[in-house]
């Protein structure tokens, strides 16, 4: 006898109780009270889902001014975070207590990374004690995170940029900024 017909003898009972198994549960479904439906509650793709987010709440604040409501400002930033998060391509250099991470990408990933490292660097610098700084340079940008201590410097080689950049919760207050039309997306 072959392998694989060895194989097949061997597995011929579990595809029978299997198929069995299946007939039973689509049998006992037809006889069962059908539960109630569930209300679907992901937005089917993460970009979309923030911006639903954000307008449910604008749309839930009688004090929003929708003559200044950005929603394309929004958009364009979370396109900004796609470009950075999954299209950068980074060098990190430890110097002592602190790190350079230069990052460059295609065209729209390197205006990205130039947007984004220069209002991180603004946004979070302090967090945890560390000071950021941001560069442009010739084929993307550069933020520079220095901390106090090894100790911190370990932890910002661990995060790494993308891990710095998501440091200190201030996304959803920025995004609901730029949605208000408080913050230019530049």
């Amino acid at each position: 006898m072959t392998r694989t017909a060895c194989l097949a003898f061997a597995l011929a009972p579990a595809f029978v109780l299997a198929t069995a198994l299946a007939t039973v549960a689509a049998n006992d479904a037809h006889h069962m009270p059908s539960a109630a439906p569930q209300a679907a509650t992901e937005g089917g793709q993460a970009a979309f889902a923030a911006i639903a987010e954000i307008v449910a709440l604008l749309d839930a604040d009688p004090a929003t001014d929708w003559s200044r409501v950005d929603i394309e400002g929004l958009r364009r930033h979370l396109i900004d975070m796609d470009a950075v998060t999954i299209g950068a391509e980074v060098t990190a250099v430890r110097l002592a207590n602190t790190w350079r991470f230069e990052a460059t990408g295609t065209p729209q990933t390197r205006a990205a990374l130039q947007r984004m490292t220069r209002a991180h660097a603004d946004a979070m610098g302090g967090v945890n004690g560390w000071t950021l700084t941001a560069e442009t340079t010739p084929t993307g940008a550069a933020l520079i995170v220095a901390a106090p201590d090894a100790t911190g410097a370990t932890k910002i080689g661990a995060l790494g940029l993308i891990g710095v950049l998501t440091l200190g919760m201030h996304h959803q207050a920025h995004h609901m900024a730029l949605a208000h039309g408080t913050l230019a997306h530049d």
